[in-house]
């Protein structure tokens, strides 16, 4: 029998990411990619949540162009080919209203979606109309948590004073986050521990920190991860890249994944610390799936030895 995703939240959980069909995809190149992904859930010892991201793009003024439509419908979808546990992404900035953001929660729980990952906006400039995602995660977790689930957010390790945003969005209702793509160990951890250490002064329970890995190929995916506003050193790229011969870059980014989460999960360990970790899996593009495949392939085995 599955367990949970609030069960599984305390044990290392496996997230997959996949990209979800553009807007402007036929239907049967839509069809085509949600078996690929269904293929692998299957296939796979576990995979926890299947996290659909929303893709949208913003203009000057931060207003959205969605790329790949409604993400719930692909969720829905999913959760039906494979009965593992779906969360969808919402960038709540874009919505007009906190009551907006209640109604959209209650509209997801009424299509069987019962996990939820709340984002801001892309820019701290813009005056959006939606709410901050602190009072996005009080309106929205009842909604959620009565229907037997619950909501994420994101973090972003390398942001100045980010476990204390951790802090403010765990009392505000948020059981996990997910990273920004990591390339490195040293941000990540130095943000958990300081979390950690906020919990304890507060005397209150963390939530989990799921750190998400991708797969790279090429430039220009370390050209798209840096737009994205991750960062990866170029000593991580050349690594990633550079390699010898017959050593596919897809392998060698399995490998640094690897390297980075066990670098993360002894310091944890090492330092005693509270904060349940686990990992997210992310198909950043369509041409990386068999990447992203080889990728979740070797966290299931590793989260399981």
């Amino acid at each position: 029998m599955r367990r949970s995703f609030s069960e599984a939240l305390a044990h290392a959980p496996l997230l997959l990411e996949p990209t979800p069909p553009s807007a402007r995809a036929s239907a049967h190149r839509a069809a085509e990619h949600l078996e690929q992904v269904a293929a692998l859930v299957r296939r796979l010892p576990r995979i926890d949540l299947i996290d659909v991201p929303e893709l949208v793009d913003e203009n000057h003024e931060g207003r959205p162009y969605y790329r790949s439509g409604d993400p719930r419908s692909f969720a829905q979808r999913l959760g039906a080919a494979t009965d593992c546990p779906v969360a969808v992404n919402k960038v709540v900035a874009h919505l007009d209203s906190a009551p907006a953001v209640e109604a959209w929660a209650r509209e997801t729980v009424g299509l069987g979606l019962r996990q939820a990952i709340l984002v801001g906006g892309s820019s701290r400039y813009i005056p959006y109309p939606g709410p901050p995602v602190v009072e996005a995660n009080r309106v929205a977790r009842p909604v959620f948590a009565a229907a037997g689930g619950g909501i994420g957010n994101i973090a972003i390790p390398q942001r100045t004073g980010e476990a204390h945003r951790l802090l403010a969005k765990t009392r505000a209702g948020a059981t996990f986050f997910t990273t920004q793509i990591l390339f490195d160990s040293r941000a990540a951890l130095e943000m958990i521990e300081e979390y950690d250490a906020l919990c304890r002064t507060e005397g209150i329970a963390p939530a989990a920190v799921i750190l998400s890995f991708a797969p790279i190929i090429d430039e220009g995916d370390v050209e798209f991860i840096r737009w994205l506003g991750a960062e990866i050193a170029e000593e991580a790229e050349r690594e990633i890249l550079g390699g010898g011969e017959g050593d596919a870059s897809p392998q060698r980014s399995v490998r640094h994944s690897l390297k980075i989460w066990e670098e993360v999960h002894r310091g944890i360990v090492s330092r005693k610390l509270a904060v349940p970790v686990g990992v997210n899996v992310e198909e950043i593009m369509p041409r990386h799936f068999g990447a992203a495949a080889a990728l979740a392939e070797a966290f299931s085995e590793n989260l399981r030895a």
